[in-house]
């Protein structure tokens, strides 16, 4: 343990010196990464310290008990319990402070919040669970947008889909996904009757913007004389392009400029657009598979929290978390409950490690 917070030290010291580099305040990208590394280090490395501070006093009393010295002798056995008691509550801070970072939990997010079973008034509570993550955003100090929605005409969704960013969002709000069910007396319900409805969650890290390469050796570029009006010029030169990108298939071709140098140039450009778009379909494919893994059904038996509104109390079924404080959860307080969904996620992490 001693050996691998002494590494981490010293990776932290490096990442300060490289930040301070003037060289890198050209580059951006990667000044962004290492303060991203350093921010998260911060916690390990104030406990890490502690922990060495901590076990170096432990080696001090336990010298000063070899000794001759029976008045430092009391005072020593007197500290070092205190120290060892100490060390070993540092020591299970920091087991999960070292458990691997998913750097995916520093993205940015891409939050979808579908109206499930329960007609308008799962509509409504969509509505109400979109409010209580924006809010959440706000205590935070998260930007977000919304991205696309489908309004009802009382106020709630079928859907709304809207990104958030900020530190480490995707890593706060990933255990969000899943079916929230509510229980209360609907606002269209005259006769005070509690209703059961539901909504689907799909919290997605948010896709890096896909930057499009086109190697040589993946292409092929043919030319051929241009046809259709434009003169003798068309068929005295090759200044039509075709290039056929080989992985995909695509194939682009280019013959309105005036020179192949031009239509060349023109052609790649097309070319980038159409594999970028085929990358951003596949990335959308993709989440979409991701949503149907996480939320199932909007079936009101899938649930993994219930909101029950004449109690004033919410659940959550996965942890067997409940607390008594809806009004303000609703509110975007939800703080509690990422942290203690957080932690059951740590705890399981350190049990399959051990195991």
């Amino acid at each position: 343990m001693i050996n691998k917070l002494k590494d981490i030290i010293s990776h932290y010291d490096l990442l300060e010196e490289q930040m301070v580099d003037p060289d890198l305040i050209n580059n951006q990208s990667r000044y962004t990464e290492l303060a991203k590394e350093h921010s998260r280090l911060s916690p390990v490395i104030l406990k890490a310290k502690k922990y060495l501070l901590t076990q170096q006093n432990i080696d001090e009393d336990k010298e000063i008990l070899s000794g001759d010295d029976e008045e430092l002798k009391v005072i020593a056995q007197g500290e070092l319990e205190g120290f060892e008691e100490e060390l070993s509550n540092i020591e299970e801070e920091l087991k999960v402070l070292l458990l691997p970072h998913d750097p995916t939990d520093d993205k940015n997010t891409i939050i979808e919040v579908r109206a499930g079973t329960g007609g308008d008034e799962a509509a409504l509570f969509a509505a109400d669970i979109y409010r209580m993550y924006t809010r959440f955003a706000e205590r935070n100090g998260w930007k977000y947008e919304v991205m696309e929605s489908n309004a009802i005409g009382i106020g709630g969704f079928k859907e709304i889909i809207f990104s958030v960013k900020g530190q480490s969002v995707y890593g706060m709000m990933k255990f969000e996904s899943g079916v929230h069910r509510v229980q209360r007396v609907p606002k269209t319900e005259t006769s005070g009757r509690v209703h059961t409805s539901a909504a689907t969650v799909a919290v997605l890290p948010e896709a890096e913007e896909a930057d499009i390469e086109v190697i040589d050796s993946e292409i092929k570029i043919d030319t051929y004389r241009a046809s259709g009006a434009g003169g003798q010029h068309v068929n005295k030169t090759e200044s039509a392009i075709r290039i056929t990108h080989i992985p995909t298939g695509l194939v682009v071709t280019c013959q309105d400029e005036t020179s192949q140098h031009k239509n060349k140039a023109a052609a790649l450009k097309v070319l980038r657009s159409r594999l970028l778009a085929a990358e951003q379909e596949k990335l959308a494919k993709e989440r979409a598979a991701t949503r149907r893994d996480m939320v199932s059904t909007g079936d009101r038996s899938a649930k993994i929290r219930t909101y029950n509104f004449p109690q004033g109390r919410i659940t959550d079924h996965r942890i067997n978390f409940t607390a008594y404080n809806l009004e303000g959860v609703m509110d975007g307080d939800i703080y509690d409950i990422v942290e203690n969904l957080k932690l059951a996620d740590q705890q399981a992490q350190l049990a399959s490690v051990i195991e």
